[in-house]
């Protein structure tokens, strides 16, 4: 019998199947993108079922009134925007492997995503968060070494609890990070950081009572899930009076902008994130392009503050 949806109970199209297949296989992707990439094709089976036409029958007029349909869901743009490339990926392969005659999805157009700055906490609002966790005690002790490295390396969440205990090196202070699609890369950790880190493995730990490798564990000794780092982070902003709603990944977005803040070059914030393209770390230039202007303003001969500096270092009036 065909699989079917736990989210819809809707019956799959073997499409769907080999397409889900490609992705994990060739493709590579995560658990995580995965079940998103699987939870709007069912979504969009459901709404076929609905209009009684079978996937292979699929026309454009009917995935315009899936999208129409969306949009009165007032989902967000970046949300439709992944639906539209999910949908484009399936019916691009579907004729690829010559199970579809014809493409439907090939005139969908992107709706239009506006720039939106990454949210990232100020220097101020990050310390008073680190300092929030009691590490008197082992889950506190644990929670402040993960914030500190959720900072101190920019990790993904997902990076973070699938750390092991094999991915440290406390010689050099260095952590091997799997990011998306496995890729692996090597991520310097300071000093302070490796400190928290070390005591944490080799003292306290072990209080966790260890059922797995992963570094940071849950009370019953297995590794720390999503929700449970989600949680930490949610209640310590609170602590910190950071009334602003904020993510794990904000530290990752306050990594990188204060790396530019202090004069760190695009490319090596590029690698340190393990993006693999620079344009995915663009999204951090307006940090540069503001430090950028403020020494402009302050070095420039013919700038004010430079004209004013110059006049009281020599007695002059500007």
């Amino acid at each position: 019998s065909p699989a079917r949806s736990s989210a819809t109970g809707t019956a799959a199209h073997p499409l769907v199947d080999r397409y889900l297949e490609h992705l994990t296989v060739e493709r590579g992707l995560s658990e995580n993108t995965l079940s998103a990439y699987a939870a709007d094709i069912h979504a969009l089976l459901a709404f076929l079922e609905k209009l009684g036409t079978p996937l292979d029958a699929c026309t454009q007029r009917d995935l315009f009134l899936f999208l129409t349909h969306l949009r009165a869901r007032k989902l967000a743009a970046t949300s439709l925007a992944r639906v539209l490339s999910t949908i484009r990926g399936l019916f691009s392969f579907g004729v690829l492997q010559r199970m579809l005659t014809e493409d439907p999805a090939v005139l969908l157009e992107n709706p239009k995503i506006p720039d939106q700055l990454p949210e990232f906490l100020t220097r101020e609002e990050m310390f008073r968060l680190l300092s929030k966790p009691d590490a008197s005690t082992a889950l506190g002790y644990r929670d402040k070494v993960m914030l500190e490295l959720l900072y101190a390396a920019g990790l993904r969440i997902s990076e973070l609890i699938g750390l092991q205990l094999a991915d440290y090196d406390p010689q050099t202070g260095v952590l091997r990070v799997f990011g998306k699609r496995s890729k692996e890369r090597l991520v310097p950790v300071h000093f302070a950081a490796q400190k928290l880190l070390a005591d944490y493995i080799t003292l306290r730990r072990a209080e966790f009572k260890p059922l797995s490798q992963h570094i940071f564990l849950n009370r019953s000794g297995k590794g720390l899930t999503r929700q449970g780092v989600w949680k930490c982070v949610k209640r310590y902003a609170g602590e910190a009076g950071i009334r602003r709603s904020i993510s794990p990944h904000t530290f990752r977005h306050s990594f990188a902008t204060h790396l530019l803040e202090g004069g760190a070059d695009l490319r090596t914030v590029q690698l340190l994130l393990g993006h693999a393209a620079i344009n995915a770390t663009e999204i951090y230039t307006h940090i540069q392009s503001g430090r950028l202007m403020r020494i402009h303003e302050q070095y420039h001969p013919r700038s004010t503050a430079f004209a004013t500096s110059t006049s009281r270092r020599t007695g002059n009036k500007a």
